[in-house]
This record gives C-alpha cells, sequence and structure tokens, in this order.
C-alpha cells in the first residue's frame, strides 16, 4: 500500500493564490466594481443636479419673465389714428406725440370712417376724431379691455387740454356674457397647456406612443377631444362662449394640434428638457406677447415682433376675431398655426430619417417614469395609457373651468364699504338708499367718524370708505386702497363716481395707500407668491423622480429647508436687483418666503406619497387653479363667487401674496397671521407624512421596469421612427 494520501478534487482545482493568472482575474474584478461604484456615484450626483437644476430654471425663468413684463406696463408705439379737419387733427397729433413720444405712433388719416375702420381692424389701439370744438375717442374693448382703458387714459388728458369737449365711444364692446374678455384669454392658455403637456409626460412613460404614425393619429384624436372638453366648459357650461360654435371648435382643434406637433419635433431634438424649451416658448414669452391680459404695445418691444409667431397669441388673436369681430382678420392667425403645424412635421420627419440612416437598430428611448402613480408599473398598457390620458386631461378640464369659472363675470357682491356721515344715523340712511339703489353689490357700513374710517380702509376691513360732504367739507371723499387691490379700487371709484354724479356733489379721492411705481398693477405681490409656491411643490415632485433616494424624511427635511432659504434669495434678487419690481423689504420676504416654501413642500410631499406624478393634478389644482383666484392678486376676492373668501383665509397662496402685499405697502402688519397659517399647513403635512412612512412603503429607488403583459420586447419597430 502505498504512503501518499491522495490528492482531493478541490485541492486539483485551487490555484496557487501567487500566480499571474490569480492576479489578473482579481485586478480586473477590482476594476469592474471601482467602475461601478464610479457611475453609480456620477449618476447619484447627476440625479441630484437635476433635482435642484430642474425647478430653479423653470421657477426663475417664469418668475422673471413675468415680473420683468408686467409690473410696471407702460405704452410705447401704440398706433393711434386721428382724423378730423386738417388743421385741428395735425395740432392734436403734434401735442400728443409732443407729450410723449415714445408712447404713441400717430397715424393721420382722412376720415372719422377710416379711423373707425382701423380699430375694428385692430390696426389701430385707438382712435380720435376732431371736429367743432369736440373729441371723440374710439376705443375696442373687445379687443383687449386693459388697452382700452390705456388708450383712454393717453388720450383724454390731451384732448381736455387742448380745451375740447371729449365724447367716447366703444366700438366693439364686450359681450354680457363675457365682460372682462376673458373668454379668449383662458381658452388659449388652455389649448396651449393641451398643446405641450401630453407628450413631455408621454417621453417619460410611454415612449413607444411617440412614433411618427403612431404619434400623429393621436394627436389629432387628443385635439378634437380637447376642441369639445372646452368649447363644452365655455359654451353650455359657464356660458362665456356663445355662437360661433363651428369656429371656435377648428380653431381649438388647430391650436392643440400645432403645439403639439411643435412639442413633438422638441422631444426628438431635447428630450426631457423639452419641457423647459416649451414653458419659455409657450407661456414666459406667449403670454407677454398673446396682448390677451395686457396690451403687447405695454410690453418690452420685442414681444410686438413676437406677436406675429407665437401660438399662444395666435390662438388667442384667432379666437379674439372670431368670437367678437365676425371673423374678422383671422386669417392670418390661423396661417400661424398652419404653418407652424407643418414645418413641425416635416422636420420630425427629417430627423428621424436621419437617426434612421445612422442607427437603423435604434430602440425606443429609455423608460424614466414607469409608473405615473408612483407605484409598480401596470400590468397592461390599457391602464398605462389611461393614466397618461387623465393627467393632461384633468389639468386642461381644472384650467378652463376653475380659472374662468372664478373670473369670467368680475362684478363686485357684498363687497365692503364704509359710509361716513356727520352722525352714525345720517350714515345709515345714506346706507339704506344706495341698498336700494344698487342691491347686493356692496356691503354698506354706517360708520360716524371719517378717521375710524379711513383707518378701516387702511386696516383693510372694508375696501373703501364713501365720506359724505358736511358743512366743513362740501365735497364728497372716497377714501380708497389701492395696495390692497387695484381692482377693487377701481370698481369703487366707478360706481361711487356715478353716486357723486347724480346726487351733483363733487367727489375727491383720498388713497390711503397707493402703488409703487415700480408695481403700477399691483400684480407683484401675485407673481412673487407664485415663484414661492411653485418653489416648494416643483422641488417635491421632481426629487420624487429625479432622486427619488432623496424621499426619507431625514434627508427630506434638511434638502428642502436648504432649498427654501436658497430659493427665497434667488427670488428676491429676480424681484428686486434684477427686474427692478420691489426695492428693499429683503429680510422680511427673504424670511416669510423660506417658510412659505418649505411648508408647501411639505403639503405637496404628502400629495406625492399618495399619488405619485399624478400628485401634480391636486397640487396644481389646490394651490395655483384654485389659490390664484382666492389671494385676490388679480381680482378682488368680492368679485369672485363667495366660496373664494372662505378659501382666502385658508390657503397659502392667499397667505404669499397677503403677506407680501403687508410687507411692501403696510410694514407687515398681518404677517404674523400669514405665517402661522403656512406653519399649520407645513406642521399638519409633516405629521402625514410620517403616517404615510409608517403605513406605505417608501420607495427610494427607481420604480422596476418590467415589460407590461400585453407588451413586446424594445426591438428595432418600437424605435420612435
Amino acid at each position: 500500500m502505498s504512503n501518499k494520501t491522495p490528492a482531493r478534487s478541490s485541492d486539483q482545482v485551487l490555484p496557487d493564490p501567487d500566480s499571474p493568472a490569480v492576479t489578473t482575474t482579481d485586478g480586473a474584478e477590482a476594476d469592474a466594481e471601482a467602475a461601478a461604484l464610479k457611475r453609480a456615484k456620477a449618476e447619484t450626483i447627476g440625479r441630484y443636479v437635476a433635482m435642484f437644476f430642474m425647478p430653479l430654471v423653470m421657477v426663475s425663468m417664469m418668475i422673471s419673465g413675468y415680473l420683468g413684463t408686467m409690473h410696471a406696463p407702460a405704452p410705447h408705439d401704440m398706433p393711434v389714428a386721428v382724423s378730423g379737419s386738417a388743421p385741428q387733427a395735425q395740432a392734436f397729433a403734434d401735442a400728443l406725440e409732443a407729450a410723449d413720444p415714445d408712447a404713441v405712433d400717430v397715424l393721420l388719416v382722412g376720415s372719422d370712417e377710416e379711423a373707425r375702420g382701423l380699430v375694428l381692424d385692430r390696426e389701430a389701439s385707438g382712435a380720435v376724431h376732431v371736429a367743432d370744438g369736440a373729441a371723440t375717442v374710439y376705443t375696442a374693448s373687445s379687443a383687449g379691455a386693459s388697452q382700452s382703458s390705456t388708450v383712454t387714459g393717453m388720450l383724454a388728458p390731451q384732448v381736455l387740454a387742448q380745451g375740447l369737449t371729449l365724447e367716447t365711444e366703444d366700438l366693439a364692446p364686450l359681450p354680457t356674457s363675457d365682460p372682462a374678455g376673458l373668454g379668449a384669454m383662458f381658452l388659449a392658455t388652455a389649448l396651449v397647456m393641451a398643446g405641450y403637456l401630453p407628450f413631455s409626460v408621454t417621453l417619460s412613460n410611454s415612449p413607444e406612443l411617440l412614433r411618427f404614425r403612431r404619434a400623429i393619429p393621436l394627436l389629432a384624436g387628443w385635439a378634437a377631444l380637447v376642441a369639445a372638453l372646452v368649447w363644452t366648459v365655455t359654451g353650455p357650461l359657464l356660458g362665456v362662449v356663445q355662437g360661433h360654435n363651428p369656429e371656435v371648435l377648428g380653431i381649438a382643434w388647430l391650436g392643440v394640434f400645432s403645439v403639439g406637433a411643435v412639442q413633438l419635433l422638441l422631444t426628438r431634438f431635447l428630450g426631457p428638457m423639452a419641457v423647459i424649451v416649451a414653458m419659455l416658448l409657450l407661456t414666459v414669452l406667449g403670454m407677454p406677447a398673446s396682448n390677451m391680459s395686457m396690451s403687447v404695445y405695454t410690453m418690452p418691444e420685442f414681444f410686438t415682433v413676437l406677436h406675429g409667431v407665437l401660438p399662444l397669441p395666435a390662438v388667442g388673436e384667432a379666437l379674439r376675431s372670431v368670437l367678437y369681430f365676425d371673423g374678422s382678420g383671422v386669417g392670418s392667425h390661423l396661417l400661424v398655426l398652419g404653418v407652424g403645424a407643418v414645418v413641425a412635421l416635416v422636420l420630425t420627419l427629417v430627423f428621424d430619417a436621419r437617426k434612421r440612416r445612422r442607427n437603423p437598430d435604434a430602440g425606443p428611448p429609455p423608460v424614466t417614469v414607469p409608473s405615473l402613480h408612483g407605484g409598480p408599473r401596470p400590468a397592461t398598457r390599457r391602464w398605462r395609457y389611461a393614466a397618461l390620458l387623465f393627467f393632461p386631461l384633468a389639468m386642461v378640464t381644472m384650467m378652463i373651468s376653475v380659472m374662468l369659472g372664478a373670473m369670467s363675470s368680475p362684478t363686485p357682491r357684498d363687497m365692503p364699504v364704509a359710509v361716513v356721515g356727520a352722525t352714525v344715523d345720517q350714515a345709515q340712511d345714506a346706507v339704506d338708499g344706495l341698498d336700494r339703489s344698487m342691491p347686493g353689490l356692496f356691503d354698506l357700513r354706517a360708520v360716524g367718524s371719517a378717521d375710524e374710517a379711513r383707518t378701516q380702509v387702511r386696516d383693510r376691513t372694508v375696501s373703501a370708505a364713501f365720506v359724505l360732504p358736511s358743512a366743513e367739507r362740501p365735497s364728497a371723499t372716497l377714501v380708497t386702497n389701492q395696495a390692497a387691490g387695484a381692482s377693487a379700487k377701481q370698481v369703487v371709484t366707478a360706481v361711487f363716481g356715478q353716486v357723486a354724479a347724480g346726487q351733483q356733489l363733487d367727489l375727491e379721492t383720498d388713497d390711503v395707500a397707493p402703488l409703487s411705481t415700480t408695481d403700477t398693477m399691483g400684480s407683484v405681490s401675485m407673481y412673487l407668491a407664485m415663484g414661492w409656491v411653485l418653489s416648494g411643490f416643483m422641488i417635491i415632485i421632481v426629487g420624487a423622480n429625479a432622486a427619488p433616494s432623496s424621499r426619507p424624511l431625514r434627508r427630506l427635511v434638511p434638502i428642502v429647508a436648504g432649498w427654501a432659504v436658497f430659493m427665497s434669495a434667488v427670488l428676491w434678487l429676480i424681484a428686486g436687483p434684477i427686474t427692478g419690481s420691489v426695492s428693499g423689504h429683503f429680510w422680511p420676504l427673504w424670511g416669510t418666503g423660506i417658510v412659505a416654501i418649505f411648508c408647501v413642500a411639505m403639503f405637496s410631499a404628502v400629495l406625492e406619497r399618495l399619488f405619485g406624478m399624478l400628485a401634480v393634478v391636486p397640487a396644481v389644482g389646490i394651490l395655483m387653479l384654485v389659490g390664484v383666484p382666492a389671494s385676490g392678486g388679480g381680482l378682488s376676492i368680492y368679485m369672485e363667487p363667495e366660496v373664494f373668501r372662505v378659501l382666502h383665509e385658508i390657503l397659502p397662496m392667499p397667505a404669499a401674496v397677503e403677506a407680501i402685499r403687508s410687507i411692501l405697502y403696510f410694514g407687515g402688519d398681518t404677517v404674523g397671521a400669514h405665517l402661522t397659517t403656512f406653519g399649520i399647513w407645513g406642521a399638519v403635512s409633516l405629521a402625514l407624512v410620517v403616517v404615510i412612512d409608517r403605513f406605505k412603503p417608501l420607495r427610494t429607488g427607481s420604480v422596476p421596469h418590467e415589460p407590461d403583459a400585453d407588451e413586446p420586447e424594445p426591438v428595432k419597430e418600437l424605435a420612435l421612427v
């Protein structure tokens, strides 16, 4: 028997640890592991950069655009026609140009009829006909209520300065169903949103739908659905748009299809970043250039050029033409939409063809948002596509119904106004008489002291005070508060001016808090508040998808706190040094902005944990689409449905607007109460996040992407081309 022990099989396969082969293998594995760690670290950094970069760019771009163009609009090169006898017309034109050469572009015309025609064709913003010691100012409020007011404000002082009798005539008054002319504006805004929103989400969730031969029929059907929706809401339901049904439906379809075609092209070139370019072109530049809310001749000069090429102005002006001017001038705006759609589709085909030649085996783009609701990807395409349809449809429905429903008929309803007499009894007698003559418009309150009434106006307890004449003061006085709401001041000035004229009383005005020269519309508080709210909302929605590892509360709270500090400072820089909308007030605005952004972010985190990316729908609905009308920032809450007065005391957006107003104009007198509102929202939301995290597993990584049960593997035929 041999004394040698047989070698074990395991011993036979174990190599010498010092051999070169083992060193090479271990080194390769180590290098691969290091490379993988490096890629993972780079991906994590990239995700966090995207988490902050996207909200920073989108919020800064929007607020800079709005504040930069709308904080103090002033007329420039506004076309005004002047007609009449040659010497008188020339003298008036010379005086008008001498008063402010940059404000007007005077067009001398030969007849009154020609001047009126220019106004009706919207080639002139207004006109003056001078004859026989009188001057008639022609405007067309259907071409823009703000433009009509601007023209009258420029021309009337010149008429009176030359000793002429002033007459005014509105050649195209707005219909009673749309007294503010907001129908076309909100219709156009909703249609443009419907055009660019779907493809932005589809690219991340279901890119196979963006193949050209599939995307175009889907876009055509989507445009038809949206056209029917907005017509139903604005027509039969709200009664704002009346008549012209085929024209409105056709313009709506073409508007959605054209914007969607351009967005399809942008997604080819820019991928997910296309949404930023779309926001820049359609909202940041499109709204000031639209001529819908404010005259384009009061915006910076290059917007008059953009007015002729961008889709939002084209959709809005086309709707305005058919709704108010029997279709006059609609052709040029439809041409912009048609040419834009054709060019975008042709360029998309060219892009696809070049990509197909360069990489014939290319598949579809990667799915970066597998599930819109934040859970597992739906098992079938049917549910996934249903979520894709619901998201933009809900946004468009809310936009057109809530915003237009709140602001379409801006009529005072129980607006609080103090009436001051020599005694309370005298004031009460006046209140009783005024209530009988204009029931329901005002909540008139008898006050015995002018000083007390003035204090109530300054404290925003009442919107204005009407002080009756007395032995010491033979004229009536209207005490107003422009900084508390420019629209409310306009209403009370117009109504009580008529009251005083009817009683043959001279009326003096006393504004306790006039707006500053850098905030002539009173809109700075609303746009800055929008910046706060959007900053808090977007950091949560973008972060949950771009960097889901940020979602645990122990990470989220310090991230959001730092973001709030940073963005509040950025927004002050935009409002202050960059756009010149605000002068000073850094510390109170910065501090209040920090609290507002943080608390809005916590509320958004609750919705995001419950609904995933679909949280955009309730968040935008509550914070913006309901919050803006309830804020009183653009329109007095006493000129909207009564529910918004209740929401004014509850929602974050009104708290933000009123806090900014208080800081800018009233020494911060009510900031504490609004900080309490934010604190309640933030504390309750933070508690709800804790509760939700205890019962619902928290996703900290990307949602796994498994193919749908009825979805083929992503092979060549699923490429975008």
